[in-house]
């Protein structure tokens, strides 16, 4: 696995966190759940937009979103703080075959938008499986 989607990866770990905590802070009236929401929000942000540099935006919001609220429902069935209900493990499950799908899917430069630069001044694909953007963005 590439750099960019590890980043991803942890980066939705850090969305549950924050998701939880914000369930836990009731309404940010808790100090410690409000403080690891914070703390939460602001590595998930870091990360997702640190990977959107190498992974297409769409692919990456998705895996994101994706991951993070597969891990908490996870979390909170487990916890006990949500009944366990054999369709909620379907649907889950779901979201993380249509992840790794997203992984599989093979990246492709984005088309050029009218009176854009020429093709072979855009950022060319990486090894990542993203856009890699050149200086201008």
């Amino acid at each position: 696995m590439t750099r960019a989607w590890t980043i991803l990866l942890a980066s939705a770990v850090c969305e549950a966190v924050w998701a939880t905590a914000l369930g836990e802070s009731d309404g940010l009236r808790h100090p410690v759940p409000s403080v690891v929401f914070a703390i939460g929000l602001l590595l998930s942000m870091l990360g997702l937009g640190r990977a959107m540099k190498h992974i297409p935006i769409g692919t990456a919001y998705a895996v994101w979103v994706g991951v993070g609220a597969a891990l908490t429902v996870t979390w909170s069935i487990a916890t006990g703080a949500e009944a366990f209900a054999p369709g909620k493990v379907v649907f889950i499950a779901g979201i993380v075959v249509a992840v790794i799908g997203l992984k599989l899917v093979p990246a492709t430069t984005r088309p050029a938008a009218r009176g854009s630069q020429p093709s072979e001044e855009r950022g060319t694909e990486d090894e990542s499986g993203g856009d890699r953007h050149d200086e201008r963005g």
